[in-house]
């Protein structure tokens, strides 16, 4: 396949299934656009990428190019009034956000396309005319501290800014970059600065028209598009500031050869291998990076991690360049270890650098290169859509570093093969060039340091290349070797002919043992197909024992079926098995030429199951770290996970779970596999480029294997052992209140989830939820984090369990505990109240059509539409034509039935009102927690004190599945 050069005029290389226009155009004052226009998008979206980042921060301001991301948002001189452009956005379907990288700052926003303009001249003036009044400055670098504070405790975080530390100190890639309240507000102070002064200088000497490039994706043409970009940015300074590059490398022989031990906060044992290397920008058409990436990180038989695995030392292992820029990279491996892993840590080093020894002496391969060109070429020829938000970002990024012609293919098609470059990046990823970086928590009271930031305790000790040269010579004696070629490269990219348009699913084929329901692809024209396979298994959800166990079984199937499978992965053939409430589930999505190939594997791989001891001991392993990290979740996920356990009956808190681990053998799994299968009932779900006889072909072909062997595996199930999820009814006029401890000690951090349970589906009333969530959004947001700088975190959002909606105020706090967080809450709808009743009905109308425009937005791929049709399916809803449905009772929804939706549902004091507040108290406020209990004693809340008497004692949602595997067609 030849990539063919459409769109002449800026010679862009795009997809050839790629119908959308690109332009590339230059304005006066030296800003690069890129215009898209896609005349069937739903959402227009713009991306400006400006070329400073944390780099840039001067010495002493750390965090101060983000803090700046963080204040364009606030106001301009045009647009004064705060938080305006968010709010605009937000009432008009929309969504924007902002990111800080070392080198580059990405804002971003998508919205309705009515409303594109107006939101492109509001954007226009984050890099005209901001406003950053000194109001504001003081109150936006709390958020920024509040941001760093979720961040302390989570180990992604603290190994990035580990290895920042310990490289060389006059380089910037050592810098702190998120930046916090010593660094923005106390330490300027101690030295006379005025951080908005500092702030408004760096925004004057960086933010020139000349490192930016934007991205414009519209509904209107090419022309239309280019004339609004003129008229709105063209008043863009340009400075001619020349573009700052970041010369030197970040590591100097003092910090290569080290082996650093670091004590992580999570339970587990990782190590990770970090080499300096020459950037792959510089040959992204060779590609070396990615072909280095591809046999270093394979999985297949005879890869380094198969032999790990098969010793029973490594779960995972991935491979490949980060943290580049033009002037350095690194290359990676990160290994996660067993426990039995981390006692054959030389071992492991030698293996990793014996098969890059294999990988030198065999020298780069032509076949090799040439089958991960071809698989890259098809990737991209056939890439998915993708939301135009995500799209535009991506894009922008690329024409910092590659030329117009590259701006959408970036790094992602290798197309010269060039042994002397493979041979030296190769050759970089020496035992004389490495910093090993090994976490774990067996490490605690054995380290002699600590990182200043985060608070890491570590040591360093130095490792010499020839120290690990001997480990090799004494490397166990494993077969390490190549891949083979990949059989499951799709060549078959043929479009099935669809007889009849099928707009919605239907129930294609029905028996006593499954059901399933048919989608065929009508609107992405892709050689894709999507297949779930969802066992519903009575004897799989009815105790903590059987959902571990259950969890153990689908982790071992992914175990044994991995390297087989992991060449269907590579090819764009992806497979997942994961328990659920009340069984498991097979999922395969991807190109449909061999999925039935994959599909069938995993299937005889169920069918055929045996527990093997050995998998068995690293899987439990495994499974129990999971469970005793849980508790290292961020304070409002335990609000989140507290919320649910309340209303989800017949669920199992995780603690229960964790006690029974222990306890859990060979024996226990192998009693109970039979046993999960022996009743069983498939929901079924195919969806893409197959034919309706080939997807019933599938389902057959599944039911032949577990219930028409000579000796089936399953039997059908009977009318009463349906299982579904029935949801908690909170008792009218009662605000209930849940109090927990942070599960973490060394957490400040405090968290409120504030649930309003409304109904069960109903259109009308769905509409009336989804609308005072659309109007109540940006309020919120504005007051309790902008204004009130409760937390970093905070959200409003809806709530639907199992058919069952409401809406949830979610906010984590270092600054206040979830009683007084609960106050603001209360107090917010009460000013929101007036805010509704003062609407004007233009204000109403718009908030209406906005609705509409966002329930019309069509899928953007297969996988999309298919996730939102099995909500449809899994809740037992089968409202397949929803949207449509819900758009009809918006155009029929008055005013005042919004208000009386409130003043029943939301309001305080609403008699009707069904509320819960679940708090959870981090260490600073854990003082408050008895005090509040105390007091919620003597108002009108009711405490829960367990959940689980409390689920007993409450009446319970009829399920919308009732015994869904026999209803009549």
């Amino acid at each position: 396949m030849a990539v063919e050069a459409i769109a002449k005029e800026a010679e862009i290389l795009k997809p050839r299934n790629d119908e959308r226009e690109y332009r590339r155009i230059v304005l006066p004052n030296n800003l690069q656009v890129l215009l898209i226009s896609d005349p069937k998008t739903d959402k227009c979206s713009t991306s400006m990428d400006v070329r400073v980042g944390s780099f840039s921060d001067p010495d002493g301001l750390e965090g101060l190019a983000h803090f700046l991301e963080h204040m364009l948002f606030y106001a301009s001189e045009k647009y004064p009034l705060e938080d305006s452009y968010s709010k605009y956005i937000t009432e008009h379907g929309g969504s924007t956000n902002a990111f800080t990288a070392s080198e580059h700052t990405n804002y971003y926003f998508d919205v309705n396309p009515d409303c594109f303009e107006e939101a492109l001249d509001r954007f226009a003036q984050f890099f005209i005319k901001p406003l950053m009044s000194a109001d504001a400055t003081t109150r936006e670098i709390k958020a920024v501290d509040s941001e760093n504070q979720k961040n302390l405790l989570s180990d992604v975080w603290r190994m990035n800014q580990l290895q920042k530390h310990l490289s060389v100190k006059d380089h910037p890639f050592h810098k702190f970059s998120t930046g916090n309240w010593d660094t923005l507000d106390v330490r300027p102070k101690e030295r006379g600065l005025d951080t908005r002064q500092e702030l408004l200088r760096f925004y004057n000497e960086n933010y020139s028209a000349n490192l930016m490039h934007l991205v414009v994706y519209s509904k209107d043409s090419l022309e239309k598009s280019e004339n609004m970009v003129r008229s709105k940015f063209q008043e863009i300074r340009n400075t001619d500031r020349s573009s700052i590059s970041f010369t030197g490398q970040p590591c100097d022989s003092e910090s290569l050869q080290i082996l650093v031990k670091a004590v992580p906060i999570k339970q587990g044992h990782k190590l990770r291998f970090v080499w300096p290397v020459t950037p792959g920008i510089r040959h992204y058409e060779e590609g070396p990076s990615r072909y280095l990436g591809h046999l270093i990180g394979h999985e297949g038989e005879g890869s380094l991690f198969f032999i790990l695995k098969k010793l029973g030392w490594a779960t995972s292992l991935s491979a490949g360049e980060s943290d580049w820029t033009c002037e350095f990279a690194f290359f990676k491996v990160v290994i996660d270890l067993t426990d039995a892993g981390h006692d054959h840590f030389e071992d492991i080093v030698a293996l990793l650098f014996k098969y890059i020894q294999l990988l030198q002496q065999s020298g780069p391969s032509q076949w090799i290169f040439d089958e991960l060109a071809a698989i890259c070429e098809t990737s991209f020829h056939y890439q998915d859509k993708i939301r135009p938000i995500d799209y535009v970002v991506n894009v922008a990024f690329n024409m910092q570093f590659y030329p117009p012609r590259d701006w959408l293919v970036a790094s992602s098609l290798p197309s010269k093969f060039n042994p002397k470059i493979i041979q030296s990046a190769l050759e970089e990823l020496s035992p004389y060039n490495v910093r090993i970086f090994w976490e774990s928590t067996k490490f605690e009271g054995l380290t002699d340091s600590t990182e200043p930031w985060y608070g890491t305790a570590y040591s360093v000790e130095r490792l010499a290349g020839s120290t690990i040269q001997q480990w090799i010579e004494k490397a166990p004696k494993e077969n390490l070797h190549l891949p083979v070629p990949n059989v499951f490269i799709p060549t078959d990219l043929s479009l099935r002919t669809v007889s009849e348009p099928i707009k919605l699913p239907v129930l294609l084929r029905k028996t006593p043992y499954s059901r399933l329901w048919y989608k065929p692809d009508t609107a992405f024209s892709t050689p894709k197909a999507f297949v779930k396979i969802d066992f519903n298994c009575p004897f799989s959800g009815s105790s903590p024992e059987s959902e571990v166990l259950t969890e153990i079984f689908t982790r071992l199937l992914m175990d044994y079926l991995n390297e087989y499978a992991y060449d269907a992965q590579i090819a764009g053939l992806y497979y997942g098995i994961t328990n659920t409430d009340f069984g498991f589930q097979v999922t395969v999505v991807g190109y449909n030429h061999k999925l039935k190939i994959l599909l069938e594997t995993v299937i005889q791989q169920i069918a055929k199951f045996e527990v093997k001891p050995e998998r068995f001991a690293v899987i439990k392993e495994l499974v129990t770290k999971e469970y005793q990290n849980l508790k290292f979740q961020q304070p409002y996920q335990q609000a989140m996970y507290n919320c649910s356990l309340v209303l989800q009956d017949q669920t199992w808190p995780w603690t229960d779970e964790l006690e029974i681990l222990p306890h859990l053998d060979v024996e226990n799994l192998a009693k109970f596999y039979p046993l999960m299968l022996s009743r069983t009932f498939l929901e079924c779900y195919v969806a893409g480029n197959l034919e309706p006889k080939e997807a019933e072909s599938i389902i057959q072909h599944i039911e032949d294997v577990f219930f028409k062997a000579p000796n089936p595996v399953s039997q059908a199930m009977f009318a009463s052992q349906f299982m579904t999820n029935r949801i908690v009814k909170l008792e009218r006029g009662i605000n209930y209140v849940y109090s927990a401890e942070g599960l973490n000690p060394s957490d400040e951090n405090s968290a409120l989830v504030h649930y309003i349970q409304v109904h069960q589906d109903d259109f009308k009333l769905n509409v009336k939820l989804q609308l005072f969530a659309l109007i109540a959004k940006q309020p919120a947001f504005h007051q309790l984090r902008s204004v009130e700088q409760l937390g970093y975190i905070t959200v409003l959002m809806q709530r639907n369990d199992s058919g069952i909606r409401g809406v949830q105020f979610i906010i984590q706090s270092n600054v206040k505990g979830p009683g007084q967080i609960d106050l603001r809450v209360e107090s917010f709808l009460k000013m929101f109240e007036i805010k509704l009743y003062e609407m004007s009905s233009d204000e109403f109308k718009s908030n209406v059509n906005t609705l509409i425009e966002m329930k019309l937005e069509k899928h953007k791929n297969l996988r999309e539409e298919s996730g939102f049709y099995w909500r449809e399916i899994s809740d037992g809803t089968l409202k397949f034509d929803r949207r449509e449905c819900e758009v009809a009772a918006l155009k029929q929804l008055t005013q005042q039935e919004l208000i009386d939706f409130f003043n029943e549902h939301i309001k305080c004091g609403a008699p009707g009102k069904k509320s819960m507040s679940v708090r959870v108290y981090g260490s600073a406020h854990s003082s408050e927690f008895e005090a509040d209990k105390s007091l919620t004693a003597e108002t009108e809340f009711v405490q829960i004190e367990d959940i689980f008497s409390f689920r007993r004692s409450r009446p319970l949602y009829g399920s919308l599945r009732g015994c869904f595997g026999h209803m009549k067609l």
